[in-house]
């Protein structure tokens, strides 16, 4: 199954998140057909921004041999607009996925039985 629209990736992912007592993360891993690889779950310490461990992240990406990532994380405050601090690491981390010859698809967040996509509105 391919997952080319937030919707596709919403519906993999929201279960993932429907009981999430704190903030978490989920990476898809792709290949070039947009298929998924891998999905890997990560819980996160804080609740300001997301903290993208970019290293981890990449090195499985690469071990995995995906093309494309979906990143996606909640927001327990129900608010599922992105801070500022959002869009500077998911900015941050588009520019060293392409320079690794990764295209970041899309950053989803979800909170208050929302998911907003970076992609949908033009932050990616």
């Amino acid at each position: 199954m391919a997952i080319v629209t937030a919707r596709d990736a919403a519906d993999l992912l929201e279960p993932l998140f429907a009981d999430a007592s704190g903030e978490a993360l989920a990476i898809l891993h792709l290949d070039a057909a947009r298929c998924l690889i891998a999905l890997d779950e990560r819980p996160v310490a804080g609740t300001d921004a997301i903290d993208l461990p970019m290293r981890d992240i990449f090195r499985a990406a690469l071990a995995y041999g995906a093309v494309g990532l979906i990143l996606a994380h909640n927001h327990p405050s129900g608010d599922p607009r992105p801070s500022r601090a959002d869009i500077e690491a998911t900015r941050r981390f588009a520019e060293t996925a392409a320079s690794l010859g990764i295209r970041l698809h899309d950053h989803l967040i979800f909170a208050g039985g929302e998911c907003r996509s970076f992609r949908e509105m033009g932050l990616l």
